[in-house]
């Protein structure tokens, strides 16, 4: 893939919070390109994956400051449009569903109000309209009754159903790009898969692209294309998802022997040993799409 069929395109990008001791580097330098595939992004809690994510769609609060080289979606620049522009973009071209969806969901309004909301905002359709393409998309992500749970409050739907609600929710104003903070951390497994493959269908049929945001790396090597692996704030290393379990840098191999295994002997699981020489700026040009 070429920059020219690229979807997304970053390139060093930077959010820093000012802080008592100076400031802070959440994101250091990050750039990849993105295309109409499922992007993996993996690693530690600090690493600085859902802050990417956020950057992307300049939801950072202040006083926090992102500034990138370059930050191009379907060759628009992101950082050159006014807020009233950016909202055009923000969950209609870009959606994001956050950690724990579920609780992002507004307790006093039902969950097909909210659904039917996001409708409507985006297309001026009328109540009706609105109301039957909530429907279509609680439907759409395997939910049996959704009649039901179009007019149920979010405390009276389990934490799968509110997921897939949230999923719904992001994807009805058919966006070209999603991304997922990992909409599947609270779910045991069942339900992950389940989840999981929603996501790859609805990827498939429409189109879209995919930053998915994880710890799980099996998940990801298993749902993914490619993976970006982040360590403070920086791109470490990009693989192929299928290959992800050959990586040679030592961060990601320290990830992967951390992971406990069915037919692992008994012994304590080892430790990661990190080296400051890690947080060097990385080659950019490693994860771009060949």
């Amino acid at each position: 893939m070429t920059t020219d069929t690229a979807l997304l395109e970053v390139e060093d990008l930077h959010v820093t919070f000012p802080a008592r001791t100076g400031t802070v580097a959440a994101v250091r330098g990050v750039s990849f390109t993105l295309g109409r595939e499922k992007l993996g992004l993996v690693g530690e809690s600090g690493s600085g994956k859902s802050i990417t994510g956020r950057a992307i769609l300049r939801l950072v609060p202040p006083p926090g400051q992102v500034r990138a080289r370059r930050l191009v979606f379907d060759g628009c620049d992101l950082q050159a449009l006014d807020a009233r522009a950016m909202r055009a973009i923000r969950g209609e071209r870009i959606s994001m569903v956050m950690q724990d969806p579920k609780f992002s969901l507004n307790p006093v309004m039902t969950v097909g109000e909210q659904i039917a909301e996001a409708y409507r905002v985006h297309h001026r359709a009328g109540r009706r309209e609105a109301r039957r393409r909530a429907l279509e998309m609680l439907a759409a992500v395997r939910i049996r009754d959704p009649e039901r749970v179009y007019d149920a409050y979010p405390h009276e739907v389990s934490g799968g159903m509110g997921q897939r609600a949230m999923i719904a929710m992001m994807l009805i104003p058919g966006p070209d790009l999603l991304i997922a903070d990992e909409p599947t951390s609270a779910l045991d497994v069942t339900v992950q898969m389940q989840v999981l493959a929603i996501l790859d269908d609805l990827v498939s049929e429409r189109g879209m692209g995919l930053i998915f945001i994880s710890h799980d790396l099996n998940l990801v090597a298993s749902f993914c294309d490619r993976v970006l692996i982040m360590y403070g704030g920086r791109i470490v290393e990009v693989c192929d998802a299928q290959h992800l379990h050959e990586a040679r840098h030592p961060y990601t191999r320290g990830l992967l022997n951390c992971l406990p295994r069915i037919d692992g002997d008994g012994r304590a699981l080892p430790v990661l040993r990190r080296d400051p020489a890690w947080l060097a700026p990385a080659r950019t040009a490693a994860a771009r799409t060949p």
